[in-house]
């Protein structure tokens, strides 16, 4: 064994030894006793996001600190399921050790593949076989129960070009988020909550595949979009002689636009 590697084995055990303690009956936490699966599911989605904001701020300690918090989550929903004899962690790692020398042929094997193309086409085509009984509709509900709403709507969106489901031209596309655009403008103005509801999703819906003719993502767009709205909000809370909450709304409005013009002019 390299040494290289004996270190992180080592506290990859301590790590798998104190959540064990931290479960156990005898002298354990009372909260992490108390963790179901489905308990601990919101805090497997807060520490992924927060690994991704980390990555994004592009400060190496708190990746760090990140991907620690996310891989206890890891370790924790092997150590309950190990509990009931269902799997432990040695599954969960077995099952990816062997996925990634499955799909990479090119790899571990003797299949060429010289390009990001050619991975990704063997890639799927390995997954097809995989789960032979998982059809085209499973995968589409899989996504749109399993995935943040406009990643799902993108899935769903380039699974259903897949089979030929697309528009002609984007003229096309824009005809259909006016339509649509139309209908919630209708939906507002005289039907119930249900329906501008439904209306307001399909108008979501057009965008994304805006986004998608574009080469686009529009989760990225949404973020970037909330950090400018923080940054302006900010910047006239900077140049505010009295709270944001004092000032009428012509006066919030330009200090909006003497914000938006600094923040320009810092670039």
């Amino acid at each position: 064994m390299s040494k290289s590697i004996e270190p992180t084995l080592t506290a990859l055990q301590q790590l798998i030894e104190v959540v064990a303690q931290l479960r156990s009956p005898d002298g354990g936490c009372p909260w992490d006793l108390a963790q179901t699966p489905q308990s601990l599911t919101p805090y497997v989605l807060e520490e992924a996001y927060e690994v991704v904001d980390a990555i994004n701020q592009g400060e190496p300690e708190a990746i760090a600190d990140e991907l620690g918090d996310l891989l206890l989550q890891v370790v924790l929903q092997a150590q309950i399921a190990s509990e009931t004899g269902q799997f432990d962690l040695a599954t969960v790692v077995e099952g990816i050790t062997a996925k990634l020398i499955r799909r990479h042929p090119h790899v571990f094997g003797d299949v060429m593949a010289n390009s990001v193309e050619a991975v990704k086409e063997n890639w799927e085509q390995i997954k097809s076989t995989e789960n032979p009984e998982q059809t085209f509709l499973s995968k589409l509900r899989r996504y749109a129960r399993s995935l943040p709403p406009l990643t799902a709507s993108m899935k769903i969106s380039q699974k259903a070009v897949s089979i030929g489901f697309e528009w002609e031209n984007a003229a096309q596309v824009w005809e259909k988020f006016e339509e649509e655009l139309g209908e919630l403008k209708q939906a507002i103005a005289h039907e119930s909550a249900e329906n501008q509801q439904a209306e307001l999703g399909d108008v979501l819906f057009t965008l994304v595949n805006i986004a998608r003719w574009y080469r686009l993502d529009p989760d990225a767009a949404l973020a970037g979009t909330n950090q400018r709205f923080i940054d302006r909000l900010t910047q006239m809370e900077a140049q505010a002689d009295r709270p944001l909450e004092d000032y009428a709304i012509e006066e919030l409005e330009q200090l909006w636009q003497q914000a938006k013009l600094q923040l320009r002019q810092n670039k």
